[in-house]
């Protein structure tokens, strides 16, 4: 059974033809799936679908105790002893043994039940048939290779001659081969362990028999020694060079010339495999039965080069440890099945001393405390406290389900966890001064070994499920009447949903991203169970094409492909599977869904997971020029977008050399994804350029772009043909392309921290990073501090200005004298984040924060025998699961990135939910207490559940209602989604896409939008109707009119912030081309609240005019600006129709030039103006000038900024951030546009927003080119 069955690993590097090819849709999933009846369960009265019945469920605990029971009555008593007491009183050790007697009994009975005994007995045998590699290790290599000087004492026999190494080749060839190896054996490592024991035996024998009788020579041994003696004979090289030391003085050989026999082989096959084990080319250098563990000095954790004395600031990896990555495939090959093993074998299994630090935390001796590094990073262990050491003693019997079910007791999500994603058990393994045991690779050996199996995917499913060995919670219990409304499916949400839907609550599951959809076959629904998969591979996809799930919040955007996003599959699949779990993707909590819906939809408890917030910004010159983004907004563009995928039309442009300026994981994330993304920009660039020069000749280009863009498409064609170039040389030459060269020849990717490597966070808390991004060629730079990103002539950014620091007599570093300029084309700022705690910032009071006000408070929550809900804050935030909020009925738990003890990891949020779980599960505990158990009362229940499902789903899903076209230009977008539609305010909007899975797939390409933020144009809430209104100027917004009416989108929102709605002023509402489409909600807000409204409504053409009765409606007055084209005829005597822009038509209005004015442009209170940034930029100039002596000089101006925007939650990917300038003094800040779009209009620097709306003009040109050759041929795509 080999991992490569679900993908990769270093022994079998093939991935299947399937995988490798992107889905057009679902339909492959489907077809992965087989009938139930396909699946005869082992155990007779029970079916596939009884597996997800927890009634069903209960009874196959009975039945496996009553088995367990009969096969093996003191296992059981152990185990029985163990489960009673829920380990109260009893010992470590006594928990670990019965963990483990009973921990393969599990195991028969889940391979009974799934058919796949036969397979977990060969997978024991192949780890039995490898075990004389471990002995080998232990009797042979620890004893003579791992010693200084290995070797030295044959070459003392046959002299240090060049040739003695020849020599000891030959003879431990001969020596194995008479002890039995095949002379070209097909697996050399184990052959040559195998052969070496017996020579190991033979020379033991010797030694102890010469000992008086410590052993005896057998007739066998004696035979052995024999054809020793005979293969070194045979070879005339050999036998010189060992001289009278083969010779025998009788007739035949004594004790101790058969002993001296043994020992020479001995020395030969040390001084063979010392000199192969050191060639970094030789295949022995790989063998996991020669490595040794290396020495750990916390201060050299990683090696390095300084490659520059003027620069000692900068380092690089060793040159002979750069590895050529291509693409965004698994960049990290999972361990093969002997490396796993020869981990198992190095670890020392304390569990059974009550010293499985790994577990539990390193502690000292004396006190308990829990030690500290030689970085001075907190011991704890494994933040879920898993069984690791019991994992390993499984795992080593070749017991994989064993060892899956001791890991599910703790860690039943931990798909999310394990290889490239975590380390806290590592660095609290017992081994501090050496390498220590690579526990995650074992764990995720586990995990792969299980899926690879006949339904593995249903096996491992199964076992969060059911487990006997979780003695908490054996099974899941059944639909207990409550529902808990969590928020966020990253780590720590899907981890929450697992436990509390285990524990038989309701558990609807929202986050902000897009979550796509899984095929009902797959999940199963209300009226049938899911379908089971066979083989998991039919569900694997290599990454660099895989559909973006969205599920797993930062494992999905955040996390790069160094970790096997499938398994992100295996968790969204699992617990979808769930009858009482639903997670619905695009609701943003705080905009459809605040706490108040939550209890109106029926919600008992709302459980707040949603992760990271606000990136830092730090301070620095021209902070926000062109070319300058945060990590976040990198990282989601690339990831969640799909822009590194070669199907997708999505935007991301960078240029090099690049700059992360960090010193945690992220900035080395986003350093290795700016290195691997940069060939495959520039080869999609050239692409789409090829495609539209052979379909419309040379001058395309030159009518597409303008200068700047013409000579980065130029640099951009040229790095190109390079990157093709080395593809060509490495297909001749037979290997993997590598772009490292020429990523540094155009000038790399550097990671910038202000202090050294070794305070780096990356460092201090999983070096291992820092290794692998200085294989993939990240250069670093220590000690420098950020202060200014130089500009070009165009302002965009080219340099970055860094002030060396130096440090103090103090041990504290400052700011130095001197400066470092590095170049820079583009700048990522990867400075960490605070809390998402955006909920409290939009509803003030409903949260209190900790007295830094940065997390919530934690409190404790409980209630009373009386049944009094108990809400108070503690001083540990350990102890406090809980925020403040109290209204006598309902409590709001946190969890992961949102707690202060819990923030900072994928494992620590995970563990946040298994901590945290119990306390909300008793927030119940008196009405669960009463829950009547009978059939009827269950199966009313379950309808309950079923109907706030159904009313959930109706109320956050939505779905196409209409697609209207409304100027050739202009689409409009109804779509059905009740409680967004309920919540909008004039001036929000929402984020639209449509679904992945469901995006038409044509020509290689995949027709997903990107987020787009479209404002409100009306809602219907009585229907639950909204209306969004686009106009057509790129991909995304092109793509809306292929949208089908029924089809369900995402419509996340709304967000922003509601346009101020004063009372009794006179509003001028500006409104340019698409700006309209926002304005009249606005205006018929006003009008409502007793305003005077004035609207000037521009658009370039009179053909581009659209809801012109509903403007009309809104308003007191309007005056039609249109540059060119038809004119407008307004529809009422006192509206007006002008030909001119907007500021022109304001200028003549003010002048009362256009006849008809209701009022005196000096009796206006406020001006709101929404259009392109160049017309707000006009309006700000002209009420300074032109305007000024016509307008009251108090007069309120504001603009609704159409910043570049992604994730659009509110502050947490940044790429909203508009710069603004105080007008008085001249105070640079920042604004979150996504939070607050109405901005002060004379603050807003509107060249910078210019600039940063061109950050991917030419991709945006040149896919939008391409989508236009698309629908030529195509037409049948739009629907309007």
């Amino acid at each position: 059974m080999s991992l490569s069955s679900i993908g990769p690993d270093t022994t079998h590097t093939a991935v299947s033809a399937e995988a490798k090819q992107p889905l057009r849709d679902m339909s492959a999933w489907v077809d992965a799936t087989t009938d139930p009846s396909e699946l005869a369960l082992g155990v007779p009265g029970f079916g596939y679908a009884d597996l997800y019945d927890p009634a069903k469920l209960a009874e196959l605990h009975q039945l496996f105790d009553a088995r367990f029971r009969d096969r093996d009555p003191e296992a059981w008593a152990s185990f029985d002893a163990y489960r009673q007491s829920k380990g109260e009183g009893m010992s470590p050790q006594a928990v670990s043994d019965a963990l483990l007697a009973a921990a393969p009994h599990v195991s028969h009975f889940v391979a009974e039940i799934f058919g796949v005994s036969g397979e977990i007995g060969r997978i024991s045998s192949e780890v039995a048939r490898r075990e004389p590699l471990w002995a080998f290790k232990k009797d042979f290599v620890k004893k003579r290779l791992f010693k200084a000087g290995a070797g030295d004492a044959f070459r003392a026999l046959v002299g240090a001659s060049g040739e003695a190494s020849e020599i000891a080749a030959r003879a431990a060839k001969l020596s194995l081969v008479a002890a039995g190896m095949d002379a070209a054996p097909s697996d050399e490592e184990l052959a040559t362990a195998e052969a070496t024991r017996r020579l190991v035996e033979l020379d033991d024998v010797a030694r102890k028999a010469a000992k008086a009788g410590g052993a005896q020579w057998t007739p066998e041994l004696h035979a052995l020694a024999a054809r020793v003696r005979a293969g070194l004979a045979s070879d005339a090289a050999v036998a010189g060079a060992l001289g009278d030391t083969l010779a025998v003085a009788g007739d035949a050989a004594s004790d101790a010339e058969d002993a001296a026999v043994a020992s020479i082989a001995l020395d030969a096959l040390e001084a063979h495999l010392a000199a192969r084990r050191a060639d970094h080319h030789d295949p022995a250098h790989r063998w996991p039965s020669l490595r040794a563990p290396k020495s750990v000095e916390p201060m050299q954790l990683v090696k390095l080069r300084r490659p520059d004395p003027a620069m000692p600031e900068l380092f690089v990896g060793p040159a002979d440890e750069r590895r050529a990555r291509d693409g965004f495939a698994l960049t990290d090959r999972r361990a093969g099945a002997r490396e796993v093993e020869a981990e198992v074998d190095y670890c020392l299994l304390c569990h059974d001393r009550d010293k499985d630090s790994c577990s539990k935390g390193l502690r000292e001796p004396k006190t308990g405390a829990i030690k500290k590094n030689g970085l001075g990073v907190k011991l704890d262990g494994c933040p879920l406290g898993e069984k690791i050491s019991e994992m390993h003693s499984m795992r080593g019997q070749g017991d994989v389900l064993a060892a899956l079910s001791l890991v599910c007791i703790d860690n039943p999500m931990l798909p999310g966890t394990g290889h490239r994603i975590c380390n806290d058990c590592m660095k609290a393994c017992v081994f501090q001064k050496q390498e220590p045991v690579n526990i995650p690779q074992v764990e995720t050996s586990v995990l792969t070994d299980v899926l690879a199996l006949p339904f593995g995917l249903e096996i491992y499913g199964f076992l969060t499920r059911w487990n006997p060995l979780n003695v908490a919670r054996p099974h899941d219990q059944p639909y207990n009447g409550k529902n808990v409304l969590v928020v966020g499916l990253g780590p720590a949400g899907y981890t929450l949903s697992h436990h509390l839907a285990g524990e038989g609550f309701g558990v609807v599951a929202i986050d902000g991203l897009k979550i796509e959809p899984l095929p009902v076959e797959l999940t199963g629904d209300e009226t049938r169970p899911p379908r089971p998969v066979r083989d998991f591979q039919k569900l694997y996809q290599e990454l660099d094409e895989r559909i973006l799930l969205g599920f797993g919040g930062v494992s999905e955007y955040g996390i790069t492909v160094r970790w096997d996003k499938n398994f992100l599959t295996v968790l969204y699949v699992t617990l979808a599977r769930r009858r009482n779990f639903k997670a619905i993707g695009g609701v943003r909590f705080g905009g459809a869904v605040e706490l108040d819906d939550a209890w109106q939809l029926g919600f008992d408890h709302v459980a707040i997971a949603a992760g990271a917030g606000r990136p830092t910004l730090i301070n620095i010159k021209n902070n926000l020029a062109r070319g300058i983004r945060k990590a976040s907004d990198f990282l989601m563009a690339l990831q969640l977008t799909g822009a590194y995928k070669r199907t997708a039309l999505a935007n991301l442009q960078v240029r090099l050399p690049a700059v992360v300026i960090g010193g945690g994981l992220t900035a080395i994330d986003t350093a290795t994804e700016l290195i691997a993304y940069y060939p495959i920009q520039v080869e999609k660039t050239a692409e789409l350029v090829a495609e539209l020069v052979s379909t419309h000749g040379d001058r395309a280009i030159v009518d597409l772009f303008d200068d700047e863009e013409r000579a980065f498409v130029a640099e951009q064609l040229g790095h190109a043909a390079l990157v093709r170039e080395e593809r060509r040389k490495a297909a001749d030459e037979g290997r993997e392309p590598d772009f490292q060269p020429l990523i540094e020849l155009w000038g790399g990717v550097s990671i910038a921290y202000r202090k050294r490597l070794v305070d780096s966070p990356a460092y201090r808390l999983n070096h291992e990073e820092v290794e692998k991004s200085l294989e993939e060629g990240v250069r670093y730079l220590e000690n420098l501090s950020p202060v200014e990103a130089v500009l070009d002539e165009r302002e965009a950014v080219k340099a970055m200005r860094f002030v060396r620091q130096v440090q103090g007599e103090d041990g504290k570093w400052r700011d130095g004298e001197e400066t470092v300029e590095l170049p820079a084309r583009t700048v990522c700022v990867a400075a960490g984040t605070q809390p998402n705690v955006t909920y409290e910032r939009e509803h003030p009071g409903s949260f209190a924060f900790d007295k830094w006000g940065q997390y919530f408070q934690a409190h404790e929550a409980f209630v009373e025998d009386d049944g009094k809900l108990v809400v108070r804050p503690v001083d540990d935030p350990k102890k406090g699961y809980f925020t403040s909020y109290d209204d006598g009925v309902h409590a709001v738990s946190f969890y992961g990135d949102n707690h202060p003890y819990y923030a900072g990891s994928v494992v620590k949020a995970m563990a946040s939910a298994k901590d945290a779980y119990p306390s909300v599960r008793a927030l119940f505990r008196l009405e669960l207490a009463k829950l009547d158990h009978g059939p009827a009362a269950q199966a009313e229940r379950d309808e309950a559940r079923r109907r706030v499902f159904e009313r959930v789903e109706e109320e956050l899903t939505a779905v196409v209602h209409e697609v209207n076209r409304l100027t050739p230009t202009i689409v409009e977008v109804i779509v059905k989604a009740p409680l967004a539609a309920r919540k909008f305010q004039p001036g929000q909007f929402y984020r639209l896409q449509n679904f992945e899975v469901n995006a038409p797939f044509v020509e290689g390409k995949r027709l997903a939008t990107e987020g787009l933020a479209l404002t409100g144009a009306w809602v219907d809430k009585e229907k639950g109707l909204l209306s969004t209104i686009a106009l057509e100027m790129g991909v995304s917004s092109r793509l809306l009119a292929t949208l089908r009416v029924g089809e369900k989108v995402i419509m996340m929102g709304p967000t922003g912030a509601p346009t101020e709605i004063p009372s009794g002023e006179t509003v001028l509402l500006a409104g340019g081309g698409l700006g309209n489409a926002v304005l009249f909600s606005i205006a018929r807000a006003l009008r409502a609240k007793g305003d005077r409204v004035v609207y000037f409504a521009g658009y370039k053409k009179g053909e581009d005019l659209f809801k012109q009765e509903e403007i009309e409606i809104a308003t007191d007055q309007v005056i039609w600006c249109t540059d060119s084209g038809v004119e407008i005829t307004p529809t009422r005597p006192h509206d007006r129709h002008f030909r001119g822009n907007i500021v022109q038509a304001m200028v003549a209005y003010g002048k009362r030039e256009i006849g008809g004015e209701i009022l005196k442009l000096s009796e206006v209170n406020r001006i709101i103006a929404i259009g392109s940034d160049r017309m707000m930029n006009a309006v700000r100039d002209a009420r300074h000038g032109v305007l000024a002596p016509l307008l009251d000089p108090k007069h309120l101006g504001i603009a609704s900024i159409n910043s570049p925007m992604q994730c659009m939650m509110k502050e947490v990917c940044a790429q909203c951030l508009q710069r603004h300038v105080d007008p008085k003094t001249g105070k640079e800040h920042f604004v979150f546009t996504c939070y607050n779009q109405d901005q002060e209009i004379d603050a807003v620097d509107f060249d910078n927003l210019r600039a940063r709306l061109r950050a991917n003009s030419v991709q945006e040109k040149a896919t939008n080119a391409k989508l236009d050759l698309l629908f030529a041929r195509h037409p049948e795509l739009r629907r309007v």
